[in-house]
């Protein structure tokens, strides 16, 4: 309970999870797939939100993971924690 999905422990421990890699996976595929046709449309912004039972480790793990992920695809992005960011 100690940290947050921002502190390296938690991260692996939450990735540890058998589905987790699947679920990132499949979540910044589809991610990759709807952000070139907001921009083509015109749009400025896409927001995406995570969220678990107390917003600190896994919603955040995945928030930071999946930020990271998206900036190496070259995407220019703001992270926000709600439960963290007060």
């Amino acid at each position: 309970r100690a940290g947050d999905g921002r502190d390296q422990t938690v991260q692996d421990y939450v990735a540890s999870d058998p589905d987790f890699t699947e679920f990132f996976q499949k979540t910044h595929a589809l991610i990759l797939f709807l952000l070139p046709a907001y921009k083509r449309e015109g749009k400025t912004q896409f927001t995406l939100a995570f969220g678990c039972t107390g917003g600190q480790h896994r919603s955040v793990t995945l928030v930071e993971l999946m930020a990271q992920a998206l900036e190496d695809c070259g995407w220019s992005l703001l992270t926000q924690h709600m439960e963290l960011d007060e």
